[in-house]
């Protein structure tokens, strides 16, 4: 084939631009409606791809190079290794638009002080190969109200919703009996913090700040009890079943230390876990019906630590739960803890780990019963949402602050007195108290050591003197149920020796081993105390059913979402453990719903009763779970398996 100088000239010229053609990237759509839409995101002719190869998110778009607010890596598309790909991203409203940037990242610039919260390097953006256009959300953008929260408010016919927007004009929240009888309105009015605010970095740094938007509260007034509301301020119709005075049925949901998912990768460690736990409380409330229930998760609520958009993420993704059943909050390390904060005795161990929030997020975006609040001593607002009380049902539930002072002569010990002394037990005969910090705890947490002998020294005492039945805790990521105890001691009822759960098992992924045995620290053997009836490094939640005669929790684990542990505390003061020896059951979550003829029927797991050791110190998360053999007055040791394993 003869081949002219032209043609020959026009297909180099072919060839060389194919060659040194730029990376691209795309986007569609550009316009979303509300938070969890995706973007589909693509790029092609990315010469001699990398798998350090990059793509950064940020928002607002204009952000520098090294203040994204997440990153995937272009290995995730499974043509990466042809130049081009694509990746489905779906994004949570932040109340300004996105964009996104593709960078070479090469092996000799990894920088090993520049890294994230698990010390893994950061992408370096010295390499910019391309950048997107922007996507935003609707024609409404920044003012689409999301973000929708329900909580109860002080007086039994009312409801408390929150939700945030991005402009701080009025909005109206329609309210009634039916979807097509909206007939009451509750007007909302914004209110928001500013970088000031914050405490320290990251919080108020230029690469964890972003704008949190408005933050608007209302309630929903003059409900009648145990009737089905539904409530708009925004495009979607949401309800609620309201609170009923008469009602002796309690039904909750209770966690702690969720965290949420994110779909990118970013400079802390979010919570993967947390999507089952979510994920399985939404199938129990609406398994429930026009049965009234409650979340409650007791600190350690997003895990943000200073990066702000991840509490848009954490919202996001408790909407579906959140704008159902009232979702209500206690205070935990990780929303409140800075170096100057008021309250900080020698003996604690209170350091940073708020990431600079210094409780201002927490205090604005939740809305809790009661007015307790104490000064930041900075220029932020004071702390709120630290104690207060509520009845439901047979229950009469107290939240407390282990982050705050609650030591004897302070306001909070005085308001826990005062509250558990007025609690009417012929109305509410359970009493169920809950805080971050727990009690109570056989796993290696040694660092709190002296916060847990101070709570037993200042508040133990007001639960054992007012009968407490329950007391939950979470900070200790581990599900670990004890003996109904006072002064390290298992006693024969609840009435003078409350059962302690620690429910710290929501979501974070990071565990403790239990506490090896105190003549062999060094050798993975972990002898499980008598006063641990049950224990397990299982992720997952706990459902508390209770009427008049009796309150029941189980453990739900989240591998199956089935129930794994169940304890029984009756009106009279008897415990009755579902972990017996000799037995391998697990019972399906639909037998222990309230209304179920099998919800009396106690389900348990199989006790420990061999010796099986554990080969591993690390951090990884294991399923095996260990119920005590034999009654609290053996007076022995049991070794279990090491959970980490």
């Amino acid at each position: 084939m003869i081949v002219d100088f032209s043609t020959f000239i026009l297909f180099v010229s072919i060839f060389v631009s194919s060659a040194n053609a730029k990376a691209t990237l795309s986007i569609s759509p550009k316009n979303l409606n509300r938070s969890g839409d995706s973007v589909v995101i693509k790029w092609s002719h990315v010469d001699s791809p990398s798998d350090l190869d990059w793509l950064g998110i940020y928002s607002p778009p204009d952000s520098p190079h090294d203040h994204f607010i997440g990153y995937k890596f272009l290995n995730a598309s499974p043509t990466w290794q042809s130049g081009s790909g694509a990746i489905s991203l779906p994004l949570t409203n932040l109340r300004s638009n996105y964009t996104f940037r593709i960078f070479r990242w090469t092996q000799s610039e990894i920088n090993p002080k520049h890294k994230d919260h698990d010390q893994n390097p950061l992408p370096g953006t010295k390499h910019l190969l391309a950048e997107s256009e922007q996507v935003g959300f609707g024609s409404a953008g920044a003012g689409t109200p999301e973000q929708i929260h329900l909580a109860f408010e002080d007086k039994v016919n009312r409801m408390q919703v929150t939700f945030v927007a991005g402009d701080g004009e009025e909005r109206f929240v329609r309210y009634g009996e039916g979807e097509d009888a909206l007939a009451n309105s509750a007007a909302a009015r914004g209110i928001r913090y500013e970088r000031e605010h914050m405490c320290n970095a990251p919080a108020n740094s230029t690469i964890g700040w972003r704008d949190p938007g408005w933050i608007f509260h209302t309630v929903m007034k003059n409900l009648n009890g145990g009737v089905r509301y539904f409530y708009q301020g925004w495009s979607d119709i949401h309800s609620f079943i309201a609170r009923d005075i008469y009602s002796e049925e309690t039904i909750a949901f209770m966690f702690g230390d969720m965290g949420c998912a994110t779909p990118y990768n970013t400079f802390i460690r979010t919570q993967d876990e947390s999507i089952s736990t979510v994920k399985w409380i939404l199938r129990d409330i609406e398994a429930l019906g026009d049965k009234p229930a409650l979340v409650s998760h007791i600190g350690d609520i997003s895990y943000a630590r200073g990066y702000s958009w991840v509490w848009d993420e954490f919202f996001a993704q408790i909407e579906p739960i959140a704008s159902r059943v009232p979702y209500h909050v206690c205070i935990g390390n990780h929303e409140y803890d800075f170096p100057t904060q008021p309250w900080k005795p020698d003996w604690g161990t209170y350091g940073n780990d708020g990431g600079g929030e210094c409780g201002v997020p927490y205090s604005l975006k939740f809305n809790m019963p009661g007015n307790s609040s104490e000064p930041t001593g900075t220029k932020a607002p004071p702390t709120r949402n630290l104690y207060y009380s509520y009845d439901m049902g047979s229950v009469h539930f107290l939240y407390i602050s282990t982050e705050t002072n609650f030591l004897k002569g302070g306001s909070q010990h005085e308001f826990i007195k005062r509250d558990l002394e007025s609690v009417n037990r012929e109305k509410t005969p359970f009493v169920v108290v809950q805080g971050h910090r727990p009690m109570y705890t056989t796993s290696n947490e040694v660092r709190d050591a002296m916060i847990r002998q101070k709570m037993v020294e200042h508040l133990e005492p007001l639960f054992v003197e007012n009968n407490v039945t329950l007391a939950l805790w979470g900070h200790v990521h581990r599900y670990e149920r004890f003996c109904p105890i006072s002064n390290n001691t298992c006693g024969k009822q609840w009435r003078g020796s409350p059962v302690h759960l620690v429910i710290g098992m929501g979501g974070q992924d990071w565990q403790p081993i239990w506490q090896p045995r105190p003549n062999h620290p060094g050798l993975p053997i972990f002898p499980q105390p008598e006063q641990s009836m049950y224990r397990t490094g299982e992720f997952g939640y706990t459902r508390l059913v209770a009427n008049k005669e009796k309150l029941t929790v189980s453990f739900v684990g989240n591998h199956d979402g089935e129930v794994h542990d169940t304890v029984e505390m009756l009106a009279s003061g008897e415990v009755i453990s579902g972990s017996k020896e000799d037995s391998v059951k697990t019972v399906p979550v639909s037998a222990t719903l309230v209304g179920k003829p099998e919800s009396n029927v106690l389900w348990y797991v199989k006790g420990a009763g061999l010796m099986i050791m554990g080969v591993l110190l690390g951090f990884v998360i294991g399923f095996f779970t260990r119920g005590k053999k034999g009654s609290a007055s053996d007076n022995r040791w049991i070794p279990v398996k090491n959970e980490e394993t």
